[in-house]
């Protein structure tokens, strides 16, 4: 279902029951985060985690989910919603 070197390559399925009785998906069980140090960058206008990675990971913008494992935010998106908020950012 992934790529060999997806971060949910060889993860479990697991099945999640909505709350209907026919409202079952299985999904991929949720991974846990790596200790992922950074370097604390403050989020500039503009700011995606795309293009951060463009320049912290040699011109990988498909590196962007190290950023998001470096932060404890769920939600990837966020974390360069805030002008001014300070994440962290590994280097490459």
């Amino acid at each position: 279902m992934f790529l060999k070197n997806s971060r949910y390559a060889g993860l479990p399925n697991v099945v999640a029951h909505g709350p209907r009785s026919d409202g079952s998906v299985v999904v991929v069980k949720l991974r846990p985060l790596p200790d992922t140090p950074g370097d604390p960058t403050p989020v500039r206008a503009h700011d995606r985690l795309d293009a951060i990675s463009e320049s912290r990971f040699a011109g990988d913008a498909t590196r962007y989910w190290h950023i998001a494992d470096a932060n404890s935010e769920l939600e990837a998106a966020e974390l360069t919603r805030t002008v001014g908020r300070v994440i962290d950012v590994p280097g490459s």
